[in-house]
């Protein structure tokens, strides 16, 4: 799985830096199985880290300059090691450098280091490639600086990373998929007490990306629109409810149906959402410990409905996929995955057809999209680590 990237890797740092360097990483990019939009509110998320991600090689370096190379991009750029600031004109570097400056606490004196780093998850995907970069930089810093944080800091210097240097103001789903992940299992996490629960993907289903095509960009506003949008959801029901309401988590389905009216149209479709799929992750995780996989599925396809007319974070080429998918025999659930307004769509596909399954779909997106996807079967993977 790993020797192309490295040799790539390998050759590229040698190329940059005339050196060879000290520490490699690998970070998994992340598949969102089910539970989309959850995390920022305090509720329940299935996923996947993926066997895709960031390869990053660093070696410390004397001085105050930190050094950092892409790659596939071939670009460059340096920082101070003591104080980095957000570059505008490579904003490539922008979660390294947020993750180098949310270390410096952990650090005994600020490090500099020169660094290259590749990836195999193509970027616009909806599979993470910002977080996979956050938690390679991370491992890699770590283990050249000789500290050891918390995996839930780590997770929250990159999400700070997001926030401050990207303007993406996201939850930590990312984040700890891509630290925490288990291969042959989804990770359900709880977005209020950060407890990773291992749950094994039953042998007989494969997971099965779809790349729409269509690349996404989260950083144009409409994430943290709906973010926005979930906040106003928790006030309304926090001043309407006679409980404590921190989050929408801390609203049931009941309470929405009771009390929506009072909110506006676009809010109460938010949170309508947002407490659906709650309860579906739930749902769900209780359905792979009963081995009831075709429940599994069809919560899958639930949870696209409700992105789609709820959250409307879906598009128009991740619509017709899953359509095309839900026809399609062999093929036990599907949905967007990650933020959505383009991206990929993540299907739960019985493993002795993998190969007629994705002939089938090849043709039928080559027929109604007038373009193929790709399409690549996905295995659930070991987290961030050092190669």
């Amino acid at each position: 799985m790993h020797d192309q990237p490295l040799q790539k890797l390998a050759q590229h740092y040698r190329k940059a830096f005339q050196a060879e360097p000290a520490v490699t990483v690998f970070a998994p990019g992340r598949v969102e199985v089910l539970g989309n939009h959850t995390d920022y509110n305090e509720g329940f998320v299935l996923s996947a880290a993926i066997d895709s991600g960031i390869y990053f090689a660093i070696a410390p370096i004397p001085g105050n300059t930190c050094r950092l190379r892409a790659a596939d991009l071939d670009a460059e750029t340096s920082f101070p090691a003591d104080n980095p600031e957000v570059i505008t004109d490579a904003p490539w570097a922008a979660y390294s450098m947020g993750v180098h400056e949310g270390l410096l606490a952990h650090m005994p004196q600020p490090i500099a280091w020169q660094a290259v780093f590749c990836g195999t998850v193509p970027r616009g995907s909806g599979l993470s490639s910002s977080a996979a970069i956050s938690m390679a930089t991370a491992r890699a810093i770590c283990t050249i600086a000789d500290i050891n944080p918390d995996p839930l800091d780590i997770a929250k210097i990159g999400q700070m990373a997001e926030h401050r240097f990207a303007g993406v103001r996201c939850g930590l789903l990312d984040q700890l998929s891509s630290l925490c992940g288990k291969a042959g299992h989804l990770l359900e996490i709880d977005f209020r007490t950060f407890d990773v629960t291992p749950r094994p993907l039953d042998a007989n289903t494969s997971l099965l990306l779809v790349n729409s095509g269509t690349t996404h960009t989260l950083g144009d506003g409409v994430y943290n629109e709906r973010r926005s949008d979930c906040e106003a959801a928790t006030e309304a029901f926090a001043s309407i409810l006679s409980h404590p309401v921190k989050a929408l988590r801390d609203v049931s389905m009941q309470e929405w149906i009771d009390h929506h009216a009072q909110l506006p149209e676009r809010i109460a479709k938010r949170a309508a959402h947002v407490i659906g799929e709650n309860a579906r992750v739930q749902d769900a995780a209780n359905a792979l410990q009963q081995g009831d996989i075709p429940h599994f599925g069809f919560l899958m396809f639930e949870s696209h409905h409700s992105s789609m007319v709820n959250f409307e974070n879906s598009c128009t080429e991740l619509d017709q996929i899953v359509q095309i998918a839900r026809q399609t025999e062999g093929v036990l659930g599907a949905r967007l995955s990650g933020g959505g307004f383009g991206g990929s769509a993540i299907l739960l596909i019985q493993t002795e057809s993998a190969e007629r399954i994705c002939a089938s779909l090849d043709a039928a997106f080559q027929n109604n999209l007038g373009h193929a996807c790709l399409l690549q079967v996905i295995h659930p993977a070991d987290g961030a680590h050092v190669i």
